[in-house]
């Protein structure tokens, strides 16, 4: 049985916060570990709405605290499933911080989540091929398969040369 491909903003989450006194440490900044939790929320509705199965968080790459979030902020966490392969997903996620007063919004934070699709068992499951439209799309896109070959070569489960060859045949070259 074959899967019908997905696009990309089939997948879109959008979700925003506001940073309490809770979310924050002693100095009134977001716990780094509060937006992680954030983040991989809002990545997993991403990776579920891609493929419609229950997901588990597999890894967290390249997040980046570029600066505080402060307390009384709005934060808004935008997540899209950047490339699919057999069974997982990669989920690029940036997030947005708004001052609550000007209404100034800037990006302040990205990651990249990979989630698998599981059955009862915690067996994989087959997940739709991403169809990318947007230039930004295409791009996270490319760099997903650069990213995985990069993780099974220093994971061992690749050797260099297998992952020339692979990006050889998915860019029809």
């Amino acid at each position: 049985m074959s899967i019908k491909p997905k696009y990309a903003h089939e997948s879109l989450t959008v979700t925003t916060e506001l940073v309490l006194p809770n979310d924050t440490n002693a100095l009134g900044n977001l716990f780094g570990g509060r937006l992680l939790q954030w983040m991989d929320t809002t990545s997993a509705i991403a990776a579920h709405r891609h493929c419609k199965r229950v997901v588990v968080t597999a890894t967290v790459n390249n997040v980046s605290f570029k600066e505080p979030i402060r307390l009384g902020t709005m934060v808004t966490l935008e997540a899209k499933v950047s490339r699919a392969f057999s069974s997982s997903m990669e989920v690029f996620i940036d997030v947005f911080v708004e001052d609550p007063v000007t209404g100034h919004k800037k990006k302040s934070n990205e990651a990249i989540y990979t989630f698998v699709a599981i059955d009862q068992n915690g067996s994989p499951l087959p997940v739709p091929e991403l169809i990318p439209e947007t230039e930004e799309e295409k791009t996270r896109f490319e760099g997903a398969l650069r990213r995985k070959q990069l993780a099974l070569i220093l994971a061992g489960k690749m050797k260099p040369s297998e992952a020339t060859e692979l990006r050889e045949l998915f860019m029809g070259k």
